[in-house]
């Protein structure tokens, strides 16, 4: 284990690559050694009983997020930087390779008294880093569906005719409060902010077998309960508009608050001892630099970095769209 005196300075994370039936190889693109099989998920920054990541540069490679939350406390990760519910990093971030679609599903709130010990509930983002031409997701619910007409809808079989469908397009950004029904559908690569969770209700499958040939476990009974029926405040945005130098508020929740910025050259920045702040590449190339600009991290497309509270002044260089993300 470290000592105390290590500086803070960006942290880099060996993902944590995740076999999912509906996976590819698409992640391979972002400089990840992919093992054998349909790989779905990066989880890039995790610190979660399913997948805990662990730092691959500077003094701490080697350490896991959890030793670091455990060592350096609120100031690395802030005054906010914790989830009050388990003592945790708060969020979760991945990125995800949809080869196929993504079963129907909704996640419920934090208040839902069937989580199980410890577990949040979980509201998320999507940013849409690449979408094949005509590439859909689900998203919501159609107007006028209520708990009655989608226990009909599932005893029946159709229940694809209570959900919306949208298109999609690379730089779309979509905020899915917990309690929103949606799916992933084939052709989309997505950069994920969300809440630290792995709890997923699944409402349908496709009648699919799993990855060991079995179909895969629905949870219809807990879905019914934590649908919000009349809306959770889902919302959608393009986000195409963005002017180097400016940061747009792409998804704003309780939970975290996710803006897109354009790097084109030097641009200055700074944490704030509230909040540590995430930044996900989402496009191009570049660099940080720290620590009055003595010291410098290069950068590429899909690198998802986590940068202490305790930073201060960052430089980031180069040519590259960055997602950010800090706990509000």
């Amino acid at each position: 284990m470290t000592n105390n005196i290590t500086k803070p300075y960006p942290l880099l994370f060996k993902p944590e690559l995740k076999e999912r039936i509906w996976g590819g190889r698409a992640l391979s693109q972002f400089g990840l050694q992919l093992p054998e099989g349909s790989i779905g998920e990066g989880w890039m920054i995790g610190d979660h009983p399913n997948g805990t990541t662990s730092i691959v540069n500077g003094p701490l490679a080697g350490i896991g997020l959890d030793a670091v939350r455990e060592q350096y406390g609120p100031e690395w990760f802030g005054t906010r930087g914790f989830s009050e519910r388990n003592g945790r990093f708060p969020l979760l971030i991945k990125l995800l390779d949809c080869n196929d679609d993504l079963s129907v599903q909704v996640h419920p709130t934090d208040a839902y008294p069937g989580l199980p010990e410890g577990e949040l509930g979980k509201t998320e983002m999507w940013y849409i880093l690449d979408a094949k031409p005509g590439a859909t997701i689900v998203y919501g619910l159609k107007d006028g569906v209520d708990r009655a007409s989608m226990e009909a809808a599932i005893a029946e079989g159709r229940i694809m005719d209570t959900l919306q469908v949208v298109p999609v397009e690379a730089g779309d950004a979509f905020y899915i409060p917990a309690g929103t029904v949606h799916a992933l559908c084939a052709g989309v690569v997505v950069a994920e902010i969300q809440q630290n969770s792995d709890t997923t209700y699944r409402l349908y499958d496709y009648d699919r077998p799993g990855l060991d040939g079995k179909l895969r476990e629905l949870h219809i009974e807990d879905s019914l309960h934590v649908i919000a029926y009349e809306g959770a405040g889902a919302q959608r945005m393009k986000t195409d508009g963005v002017q180097p130098g400016e940061w747009l508020t792409i998804s704003n929740s309780p939970y975290f608050v996710v803006e897109k910025g354009i790097v084109n050259g030097p641009l200055p920045l700074a944490t704030t001892p509230e909040s540590f702040v995430i930044l996900v590449v989402a496009d191009g190339e570049g660099s940080i630099s720290w620590d009055g600009g003595s010291e410098r991290q290069a950068l590429r497309f899909g690198q998802c970095l986590l940068l202490p509270a305790s930073l201060g002044g960052y430089t980031l260089d180069g040519s590259m769209t960055v997602i950010r993300s800090m706990v509000p």
